[in-house]
């Protein structure tokens, strides 16, 4: 991949782009060991991108300089239409509100009028196919439930840029595999760009466009696959199981690498 040129906007049809971007934490002097180190990662308007790497590898700490929770120590972050909506693996709903609240809270943070919010919560709550699901509390719903209850706050935020950390690690595999039909709908529905970090190979080849493997410590792009199969694609399927056995394969070469320069 051809390294972004420092200083220039993002070229049209660019959702997000990372400029030498390291991140450090602690003290800034030589001694503070980078997260990140001089990553250039462009993102598509549209784009599916699965950013994988093994824990350490700074997955999150990028998602978080992306959201714009936090800033680079050096290089620079293009976001082309605002601020991304943020997913994370916790649903992070508050208990003591209803769903179709929680989801209205977001909407009210976003600008919306009080006389729309609870129809435009009752639209996204269609869409994540929980219709009847206004008045029920937290408690009442599976962790499935409480997922898309999660995503449909997310957004409610009007980005076009969602940002996920691991959002079905929790679940189980017969909940994870219907969410991740269910967030293929919903990203071509909407329009989206996505950007899923996983440190699951199979789902990241299942859902993405792009899979990024990080190598760890520091973070770097190590590695970049277009995925190239044809949707719907199922965790057997023959493509999918090939290109996860060779992502696999490189992912255990940055673990070992890691681990020798330890």
């Amino acid at each position: 991949m051809r390294p972004p040129q420092p200083g220039l906007l993002p070229a049209p049809g660019i959702a997000v782009r990372l400029d030498h971007v390291s991140k450090r934490f602690g003290s800034a002097g030589p001694v503070a060991a980078p997260v990140l180190d001089d990553v250039h990662l462009e993102v598509a308007a549209g784009e599916f991108l699965c950013l994988l790497g093994a824990s350490g590898s700074g997955k999150s700490t990028l998602l978080n300089l992306v959201a714009g929770l936090d800033r680079p120590t050096t290089g620079t972050i293009h976001r082309t239409s605002g601020r991304p909506a943020l997913m994370f693996q916790d649903h992070a709903l508050f208990p003591w509100l209803s769903v179709g609240r929680n989801i209205e809270t977001a909407l009210r943070l976003a600008g919306v009028a009080r006389t729309e919010r609870r129809e435009r919560a009752l639209d996204l709550l269609r869409l994540v196919r929980l219709p009847d699901g206004y008045d029920l509390r937290v408690h009442q719903l599976s962790g499935g439930m409480r997922q898309r209850v999660a995503l449909a706050r997310a957004l409610a935020q009007g980005s076009k840029v969602l940002l996920m950390d691991e959002p079905f690690a929790a679940l189980d595999a017969i909940n994870r595999n219907l969410l991740h039909d269910e967030l293929l709908r919903v990203w071509k529905e909407r329009e989206l760009t996505v950007v899923f970090v996983t440190h699951d190979v199979v789902e990241a080849v299942r859902l993405g466009d792009r899979v990024v493997l990080l190598g760890s410590r520091p973070g770097r792009v190590a590695a970049t696959w277009d995925v190239g199969l044809a949707r719907p694609r199922r965790p057997e399927d023959p493509g999918v199981t090939r290109l996860s056995r060779e992502i696999t394969g490189r992912l255990h070469e940055e673990i070992i690498r890691h681990a020798a320069c330890r």
